[in-house]
Parts: structure tokens; sequence; C-alpha cells
């Protein structure tokens, strides 16, 4: 039953892991029930492939969570995977409270920039009108994908496990034994998998059995992200309060950010790494971030840095890395760097399991994520050193106080205001251009790589080379977009009348057992957006190859090429034997 019915909340404050044993076998086996292995779960399972998820934990809490905003890309998932509806009935606050994020004094204060909200009169065009876009950002807690999550691997059958942690693994060529212990307990198992996949944090159990080091910058200083508990707030912010805004005071600074409707989350800091301060000193910034005092309780303090750790390889041999176990950088944005990462590696890894494609398609999922996660990290860490400085100068040069309404307080926040807007840069790049420009199973135009743009984190202009997302688009009246169509499987765009590629194409995809999609775009929008007859779009929505007509060796060399064979050793050769030390 929903803790806050009048307003119709869910409630996932708590998500219970099952309680269940894990197989004695399964294709690939998850270490983490985060947000990010249970997405795993849920992109492996699409392929047909057999899965298993532990965590050592029981349960999730919502006053730990970190993930909160989901770009559109993200979403892009959520819908390939028919859970965004899920995900959006599943809310812990009213929708109606997110309308854009704002720069503020305080919550109860003064706008600096204001966010752009929604227009109600504009969101359902008539006929003949100009349609949204069909990708739109989201804002909901990582409890709640992880109870969507659950819920759909239940209805599939999928293990999941929690109270399950990873001891030991041992490694040969056929596969991986994880030995696990019960926490509870001390009971023992041993699953066998074929790969074994860790997504389990920042400080994973799997990286470091697998022997994966570690590179990029250390931190510092550190910051807190606190969860506070208010009493009822209607009287001085409304009903609806924005729930998603960026404070700039002189004791309080960062993300004010609702998680449900009686808890939000504030951010503290810098401290020095070796400084704890006490709860009076947090509560006291939390109350500036509301411009009032709203009775707090401080429910949670967890710590986190502005550093960029990135693991030295997302693979060695049948062990693989997702998400904060394999990069960690600077918040803002990070659960869909790991959605990013499953969405490359899970066709992958169905099409190495279904003997579609050699082992070595696996060097592939390092090549193309390590370089993409290690360019947006670079930019998370020098955005937020450029906020931190911007910051210092503003405060330098004093903030008005919430009651000083006199006309050199409006004056002074209208000139902070203008001083956010110069230092704001919209992160479209970091949310679409996820190009692939290093990868050995891209089949690259000629002189392509020499001429691309370079990458940028607030452009993002639609791309259909090799390697790029693959641009989306209505392909119906009705609401069907291009990515819909593409789903879990490779897909052929026919833009051209001539269907000689697309019958070579289908002949060696069945003969393969290839999970295959033609489609034939017939809006000549489409073909000036392609630039050409023919694109093969891979599942995760990248472009693959395309061309007017096939190459020498046929549809038979491009698929060879990007399923691996043929491509180079990477030298990540397995392990035979890891084990843990002082566990």
């Amino acid at each position: 039953m929903s803790e806050f019915p009048a307003t119709g909340g869910r409630d996932v404050h708590t998500v219970r892991f099952p309680v269940a044993t894990p197989p004695a076998e399964a294709d690939v086996l998850i270490v983490g029930a985060g947000p990010v292995g249970l997405a795993a779960a849920v992109e492996l399972t699409a392929h047909g492939v057999r899965i298993a998820v532990v965590d050592r934990a029981r349960t999730a809490t919502l006053v730990r969570a970190g993930a909160m905003g989901h770009t559109a890309r993200t979403v892009e998932h959520f819908r390939r995977w028919g859970l965004l509806r899920r995900i959006r009935d599943a809310w812990t606050y009213p929708p109606e409270w997110n309308r854009g994020t704002r720069l503020v004094t305080s919550l109860a204060g003064h706008e600096l920039v204001p966010a752009p909200g929604p227009s109600f009169k504009g969101a359902f065009p008539g006929p003949g009108g100009s349609r949204p876009r069909a990708q739109e950002a989201l804002r909901r807690p990582q409890t709640v994908l992880q109870q969507v999550f659950l819920d759909h691997l239940a209805e599939r059958g999928a293990s999941v496990a929690g109270g399950w942690e990873l001891r030991a693994l041992h490694e040969d060529g056929d596969g991986v034994r994880a030995e696990l212990v019960d926490v509870d307990s001390g009971e023992a198992r041993t699953v066998r998998a074929a790969y074994l996949l860790g997504t389990d944090g920042g400080s994973s159990t799997t990286r470091r059995l697998a022997g994966i080091g570690r590179e990029g910058e250390h931190a510092t200083e550190k910051r807190l992200r606190l969860i506070v508990r208010t009493g009822d707030i209607s009287e001085r912010v409304g009903a609806a309060p924005h729930g998603s805004n960026i404070v700039v005071n002189q004791k309080a600074s960062g993300f004010l950010a609702a998680v449900s409707t009686r808890e939000w989350r504030v951010y503290a800091g810098p401290y020095p790494l070796a400084y704890e301060p006490a709860e009076a000193e947090l509560l006291d910034i939390a109350r500036a971030a509301f411009g009032f005092d709203p009775d707090l309780e401080l429910v949670s303090a967890t710590t986190f840095y502005h550093a960029t750790r990135i693991a030295e390889s997302f693979r060695r041999g049948r062990i693989l890395l997702s998400g904060d176990a394999a990069h960690v950088r600077t918040p803002g944005g990070n659960l869909g760097e790991g959605i990013g990462d499953v969405a490359n590696l899970g066709w992958k890894l169905a099409a190495v399991l279904a003997g579609q494609a050699p082992e070595s398609l696996l060097d592939s999922y390092d090549e193309e994520r390590r370089p993409h996660n290690q360019r947006v990290a670079e930019h998370a860490l020098e955005r937020a050193r450029r906020s931190q400085s911007t910051l210092a100068e503003i405060r330098r040069g004093g903030i008005p106080e919430d009651a000083d309404r006199s006309g050199e307080a409006v004056r002074r926040r209208a000139e902070i205001g203008e001083r956010l807007r110069r230092d704001h840069l919209d992160a479209a790049g970091v949310a679409f251009d996820e190009r692939y420009d290093a990868s050995s199973v891209i089949w690259y135009e000629p002189d392509q790589l020499g001429s691309e743009p370079r990458w940028r984190a607030d452009v993002y202009e639609d791309d259909p080379r090799p390697g790029h997302r693959a641009p989306d688009g209505a392909i119906d009246p009705y609401g069907s977009t291009l990515h819909d169509r593409v789903g879990a499987s490779f897909a052929l765009l026919v833009l051209t009348a001539d269907r000689t590629v697309e019958h070579a194409f289908v002949a060696e995809a069945a003969a393969r057992a290839l999970p295959f999609t033609v489609i034939h775009l017939t809006d000549p929008g489409a073909r000036a957006v392609y630039g050409t007859g023919h694109v093969l779009v891979r599942p995760d929505q990248h472009v693959a190859w395309r061309a007017a007509a096939l190459p020498e060796g046929g549809a038979a060399a491009v698929l060879d090429h990007v399923l691996g064979h043929g491509a180079p050793d990477s030298g990540l050769h397995p392990v035979a034997h890891i084990t843990t030390a002082g566990v």
C-alpha cells in the first residue's frame, strides 16, 4: 500500500531482493543487484541468455540511493526493454513536481536562472501539429528502477538472490566457478557460469579478484550526499514544490532534489578527506538549502568524490566489468553510462554464447566503452572544477540573504544569474554521442575517422556514420519509432527500391541463425538523414555498416566483420586461478 495515498506515491523506499539459493549453473553470473546489474539481467534475458544475479545485500533503500536523473539516451533503453511505462508509473513523489531544474538561492528563496517548465497546452499537439520527441529525460530514484527490473525478471523466471557474497573465482577455458557465501548462515555455494559480469560498485570485489587495476586521478577532498526528512513544508513552498533545484547561497550549494514527498537530497562539502562533520553542521547546511527550518531529520550521509577512476580493462578472460565496477567519476549521469555498458555488452555475450560470434567479439566491449567512459569522465571532472571555481567567485562577491529585497539585492541576484548562465553548458553530447571510433568490429567508411568533428559534451547532431548511435525518428503516425522496430536484433534499414542487398543479408543471417530484422523506410526524410541505400544497425542501436552496395565478399564479409570473426586478439587471456586474499 502506498505510504502517501493522497498523492498516489509508490512505496519503493525499500527494495527487497528475493530470498533464494543461486543455481548451480548459468550462462552469465551477475555479481551486484544495483540498477546496472539488474539492467544487465534484463538485457541478457531479452536475448535468451540464462542469467543468475547475486548481491551481498538483502535490501536496497531509497535513502541510500544515488541516481535520480536519467538522460534521454538511457530512457531509450527503458523503452526498448518495454519497461518505460512501468518506470514512469513507479514514482515516489508526484511527477508534477518535475518542472525542470531551477538555479535558486534556496527552495523558498529567489530564482537565479528559471527552468523552462512543461507546457500543458502544448504537450499533445493536435492533427497536423508538431509531435513531441519520442525520447525524453526522466527523474526516478534508482530504487524504482530496481523494483521494476526485479518484477520483470521474476516474470521471466530469472534467478536473483540477495544475501550472497562473492569470495573467490576460479577460471578455465570453459568458464568460471564463483564461490559464494550466505552472509547470514555462512553456507557455501559454487556457481558455474560461462561468463561472470561484475556490477558490484566502485569497490568491486569482482574487479579485485580478477586483478584488474584502475587508472585516473584520486580525490583530494570529499563531499557528502545527504538525505533529509522534512515535516509538512507545503505552507512554505506549496503543495507541488519544484522537485529539482540547484542551490547557490553563502552556506549551501549543489542539488536540492526531492526523492519522496518527505525526503530530499542535499549536498555538503567539500571537506578535507579526514574531516568528519557533525550532524548539527550538516543539518545547518540543509536548512540553508531550504531557506527555512522544515523540521529536518538527517536520514543518511553518503561520501562521494570528484575524481576519475577507470579500470585498466573492462574484460579479463571470462570476467567482465560494467557500471561503477568499471568506471567511477564525478557524479552526474553516471548510471546512464552503466546502462550504456550493458546495452553494448548484452548482445555480444548473447552472440558468443549462441555460437554466432567468436569470443574475440567481447574484446570490442572494452575497445568501445572504455574510451567513451574516459571522455565523459574527463568532461565531468572539468565541469565540476569549473563549477567550484564559479561558486567561489560568486561567494566572494556576496550573495544577498533571501529576506533582502532591496534594489541592490535584486541587481546582485540578476548579476549572479547571468554569471551562472554563462557557465552553463548543455550536455547533449554526454547523453547521445556514444561514438565508437576505435573498434575492431565497426566497418568504418574510407577517411571517416579523420574527418569526424571532435567530440563535444555540449553538442549533439544525428550522425549516421558507422560507430554512431543510429538516428531515431517516427516511422508511422501512431507513435512507433525506428528504435522500436530495431528491438533486440540486428536490423537492415533499406532506403531504396533495389532489394538485392536486402536479400543477400537475409539469406546470410538465416544461415547463421542470427536474429535479423529488415526495415523499409520510404520517407525521403529518412534517406536524407542516413545518406545511402542500406544501413546495418546493431542491437544496441549503433550503426555497424552503411553503403549503397555490398563490398567484396558480400553480406558474409560484413557480418563476419561486425561479429568479430577474424578480429585481432587483444591479449586478454583467461587467468587460470583467481582467489581471494584476506576476505
